[in-house]
């Protein structure tokens, strides 16, 4: 922790302070400001008049020289309320400095007495500490503030952590630190959905802040109704090893979110119902090999998704019922080599999805029930070597499937039952275990 709080103090420090410009440069200014928008204003009215000439005096009386004197007293105090105008200005300025200092400094010595906490020994310390660093982020006076509380409780789910699967069942002393540590890592987690839950303009919203999941070891969690509006989310190569870690609901409308090279492996993670509406939500390399990984429901009408180069070697991976109703998702690349894939009931009406070059070795991949309505699905150039891969029940309607280039050499590609329109690409003498319709 005490890296932590030197890297923080370097950025604070950092930090340029108030930069106000010479006195008398500000003063020459707005001296020759006033004198242009004077004159504008004097020809202005001189054109709306529609004034010609001067009407010419050889004497001057009484009452010219005192309309004289009293346009020299106003051009003076015109100046001088200028003057006062200038000075006024800049003690605002440099009052309001002062004020962003006292705040910055009260809360530097928060953030130090929370980021202490964080690194006590017991548990309900270091829960202090959170709450502590949460509430800071709340009332920190800048963004930049408020990032680096969110980047200190990032940062603390990032330090090792040994999942319960790991440890001697026997063990009771390890059991109980293990417990206590969970408590608190799970309580970061809450209360990061908590602000993220929060309306995009809400003065406490997370929506808009960088978070750093980076090699996160995730034994449960709760991320449902999230808001992903902005900023850069990393979960790159964050373990789901345990528990249950759910996204339901979330929506991805404009963050970067990069799940590349995670490690779904022992968790169930809970995508069901979530929307991906914008942004770019990145599965690229993803190892998808143990228990459940549901998308059931999900709505993909505008983000890019991008499952390329994942691999599907025994998990379940459910996008029952999801919507494909526009933007771009890519399978080009999986490995489907064991596990279940599931697009039963799927609607792919508007969307591109790609499986370019996929791989299906092993397994079973379901695209029962689904339903090619519109957009473009392209299994050009896949390998179906091994595994089932059933369309049955499945519709076809618009041309929009394309199997151009694809290779059948092994296990079973079945499209005996499907309804419709026939997909592009198809080989004229279908090789054994591809099973088309009966004309």
């Amino acid at each position: 922790m005490s890296g932590m709080r030197l890297q923080i103090a370097r950025r604070q420090a950092g930090r340029r302070g108030l930069r106000l410009w010479n006195v008398g440069v500000v003063l020459a200014l707005a001296f020759t400001a006033a004198l242009l928008v004077a004159g504008f204003v004097f020809n202005t009215g001189w054109d709306l008049l529609g004034a010609k000439k001067l009407k010419t005096q050889s004497e001057i009386d009484s009452k010219t020289l005192f309309d004289l004197v009293k346009l020299s007293f106003g051009v003076v105090a015109g100046a001088g309320a200028l003057v006062a105008l200038v000075v006024a200005y800049r003690r605002q300025r440099v009052d309001e400095d002062g004020a962003l200092r006292d705040a910055t400094r009260l809360h530097t010595e928060r953030f130090t007495a929370a980021v202490s906490q964080l690194g006590d020994e017991s548990a309900a310390v270091r829960l202090g500490g959170v709450h502590a660093l949460a509430g800071l982020a709340d009332d920190a006076p800048t963004r930049e503030l408020r990032q680096t509380c969110v980047d200190v409780l990032c940062a603390y789910l990032r330090l090792p952590y040994t999942p319960q699967a790991d440890l001697l069942p026997n063990d009771t002393e390890a059991q109980h630190a293990y417990l206590s540590l969970r408590e608190v890592r799970h309580t970061v987690i809450r209360l990061i959905r908590d602000h993220l839950r929060l309306p995009t303009d809400h003065q406490h919203s997370w929506g808009e802040l960088h978070l750093d999941f980076t090699g996160v070891v995730f034994d449960g969690g709760d991320f449902s109704g999230a808001k992903f509006s902005g900023g850069t989310v990393s979960f790159s190569g964050a373990v789901f090893s345990g528990g249950t870690v759910s996204f339901s609901g979330a929506v991805f409308s404009g963050a970067r979110v990069d799940f590349g090279g995670a490690k779904f492996s022992g968790a169930r993670v809970d995508f069901g119902g979530a929307k991906f509406s914008g942004g770019w939500v990145d599965f690229d390399v993803a190892k998808f090999s143990g228990r459940w990984v549901d998308f059931g429901g999900a709505k993909f009408s505008g983000a890019r998704v991008d499952f390329s180069s994942a691999k599907f070697s025994g998990a379940r991976v459910d996008f029952a019922a999801a919507v494909f109703s526009g933007g771009t998702v890519r399978f080009s690349g999986v490995v489907s080599s064991g596990g279940r894939v599931s697009f039963v009931g799927a609607k792919f009406s508007g969307a591109r999805v790609d499986f370019i070059t996929a791989a299906f070795s092993g397994g079973a991949v379901d695209f029962g029930r689904a339903v090619f309505s519109g957009g473009a699905v392209d299994f050009g150039r896949a390998v179906f070597s091994g595994g089932a891969v059933d369309f049955g029940g499945a519709t076809f309607s618009n041309n929009t499937v394309n199997f151009s280039g694809a290779t059948f050499s092994g296990g079973t590609v079945d499209l005996s039952r499907v309804s419709g329109a026939a997909p592009h690409g198809l080989p004229s003498s279908p090789p054994a275990g591809l099973l088309l319709p009966t004309p």
